[in-house]
């Protein structure tokens, strides 16, 4: 699974994999009898065949690529939408309390936005740990007044932060969910048995029609990498959104 998070590996690795299979089609043709008249055409047909199936899986597991990237962004809005909402109410709060879920949650929103943008394991580890810690300290604030203070105005406060929790829930489970990797393994071994046959059924031994199927496809599992990889890809979820709100709060 670690091979698919990184796109230009996957480049690589299936342009190499693939230009060796059309060899080696080349040269199994070259060991067997040269197939006839009515086999070759027959030969034609198998070629075609799997080109159209290899085709559409790479353009199912595009769809799903694109899918779960539309997700992530769906749910960067929500996130800050929740955000902005929860500090909005924060004020319904006795002062104080207010004052301290405001601080919080600034705090939280810089943590969200490293976890938008940074690509160090490392860094977003001590980031999860530190988001963890500052939602136990806004919760127990709204808590403590839910229990003192059993107010519908309060219940506003309270149900806000739970979106602002349950967004970030669902943020984490949208970046964890991937293409599988058993589709990656039926795409791999179609470009493989295309390759063999485009070799084997190919009339000449070098130069450039030999190599285009080999790097057409890399270039398409790039792109579905790229675009199912939510920090090692080329194109990002920009969280746009989540640093017009910060800026707004650091306004105020």
């Amino acid at each position: 699974m670690e091979l698919f998070m990184r796109p230009l590996v996957v480049f690589v690795f299936s342009l190499a994999v693939l230009w060796l299979s059309v060899q080696f089609g080349i040269r199994l043709r070259k060991k067997l009898p040269p197939p006839e008249d009515d086999k070759q055409s027959d030969l034609g047909l198998v070629v075609s065949s799997s080109l159209t199936l290899l085709a559409l899986i790479i353009g199912f597991s595009f769809s799903m690529a694109v899918s779960r990237y539309d997700q992530r962004k769906n749910y960067e809005e929500e996130e800050a939408n929740a955000i902005g909402t929860e500090y909005v109410r924060a004020d319904l709060l006795p002062p104080a309390d207010a004052m301290k879920v405001k601080g919080l949650l600034t705090q939280y929103l810089d943590r969200r936005l490293v976890f938008f943008t940074t690509r160090d394991s490392e860094e977003l580890e001590r980031i999860n740990g530190e988001t963890t810690q500052l939602q136990d300290q806004m919760w127990s604030i709204v808590q403590h007044d839910a229990t003192t203070q059993p107010t519908p105005i309060v219940g506003l406060v309270v149900s806000g932060m739970n979106d602002v929790l349950n967004r970030q829930g669902y943020t984490q489970a949208a970046w964890w969910n991937r293409i599988p990797v058993g589709a990656w393994s039926l795409m791999i071994v179609l470009g493989i048995c295309c390759s063999l046959l485009v070799g084997y059924g190919s009339h000449q031994e070098k130069g450039l029609l030999i190599t285009i199927l080999p790097f057409l496809l890399s270039i398409a599992f790039f792109l579905i990498a790229d675009i199912d990889s939510p920090r090692r890809g080329v194109i990002r979820v920009h969280p746009q959104n989540l640093i017009s709100l910060q800026e707004s709060l650091h306004k105020q």
